[in-house]
């Protein structure tokens, strides 16, 4: 098993799943020892993800978690997967993002979703405003202010031009000030063509949610090659995708875990969000003839079973897609279960062992 090279970097995504019978505070903790395991095994970069109101997601304040994990990392890469632009104002992400720039020099990714992480009530409640889609519409042009306050760059006589997100490059430039090295790296996130094209338009690193959109995986990432035009940040188009992966020793115990990952799912989309069940009631539940069709259309695109079998779901999803990096992400309920899954493909793609 440990004969493998990765083909590509391996990244995570965590979603600091909160289980039947436990906290936040437990599932938090996890995401703690998740990202310690990350960077001891060699995966490239760690990201949270921004949710609401769903109970059985800890990740409402992805910048909060960020800093947290930052003073128990060293060299691990950590970002959002995403922060939801739409709900918040710019400057307002500027300013997190450039303090965790300066907790974690030159690790800090900022990815960015036009989608709410969430249900319209609830980002309407978040936004302070019913205009959902005019908001999202608006994408590109929170993205561009939000990037002007990243460089500090509006030109004069705009009205933002003497305000300057703060930790940022404006104290590089007043008297006695030294400009830090780094800025937070922007990605765009989507689950269709729309965040593909901008991505490729702007010249930025795209990472495409191909764990709940699995059909579209293969047209955005052509759209957003075609799209592609060099920039500053990129010379090259870069996909990153995400993907569910669940690795144990046995096939059977694989399944039991990635059940209870699929059952949260339906519960969330048939309007009944909760904590992830456990593997017990996921194994009781008596699903309709509907539902189990959708357990196992979901289950289609999640590589789970021996460390083997997951290797061999990766390397074909990579054959596929083509894709530049690979960010797995483990949603199932029992913690000692999701950090087993990770130490055994970090196994099976031969990454270090720890220290």
């Amino acid at each position: 098993m440990g004969d493998a090279t990765v083909p590509v970097p391996l990244s995570v995504l965590d979603l600091a799943t909160v289980g039947s019978g436990t906290t936040a505070g437990a599932a938090l903790r996890t995401s703690v020892e998740l990202a310690r395991l990350a960077e001891a095994r060699g995966f490239h970069r760690f990201w949270v993800a921004e949710h609401h109101s769903m109970p059985g997601v800890a990740s409402s304040s992805p910048a909060v978690i960020l800093a947290h994990l930052a003073a128990y990392t060293e060299r691990i890469r950590l970002g959002s997967g995403g922060v939801m632009l739409p709900n918040h104002a710019p400057l307002a992400i500027a300013e997190q993002f450039g303090t965790l720039e300066a907790l974690a020099p030159g690790r800090v990714d900022l990815g960015l979703g036009r989608a709410p992480g969430t249900d319209g009530a609830t980002a309407a409640a978040l936004r302070r405003s019913d205009r959902l889609r005019e908001t999202a519409d608006d994408f590109p042009q929170q993205l561009a202010e939000l990037t002007r306050f990243l460089d500090d760059d509006f030109p004069d006589g705009h009205p933002y031009a003497r305000i300057h997100a703060v930790p940022g490059p404006v104290q590089g430039s007043v008297p006695g000030g030294v400009q830090s090295a780094d800025r937070p790296a922007v990605w765009l996130l989507g689950s269709s063509g729309f965040s593909a094209r901008l991505a490729g338009e702007l010249g930025l690193p795209f990472a495409f949610a191909h764990h709940f959109s699995a059909v579209n995986t293969v047209p955005a990432l052509d759209l957003y090659r075609e799209s592609f035009r060099p920039s500053a940040a990129l010379a090259e188009p870069y996909a990153l995708i995400g993907v569910s992966a669940f690795a144990a020793d046995e096939e059977k115990d694989a399944y039991r875990q990635v059940l209870t990952g699929a059952l949260g799912m339906l519960r969330l989309r048939t309007g009944r969000p909760g904590l992830t069940p456990s593997p017990e009631e996921a194994a009781a539940y008596d699903f309709s003839p509907v539902e189990r069709d959708f357990v196992d259309s979901w289950l289609a695109n999640v590589a789970y079973g021996t460390p083997d079998a997951v290797r061999d779901h990766l390397d074909g999803l990579l054959k596929r897609t083509g894709a530049d990096e690979l960010m797995l992400t483990a949603n199932a309920h029992t913690p000692a279960a999701r950090l087993r899954s990770y130490e055994l493909i970090a196994d099976v793609y031969g990454l270090p062992a720890r220290a």
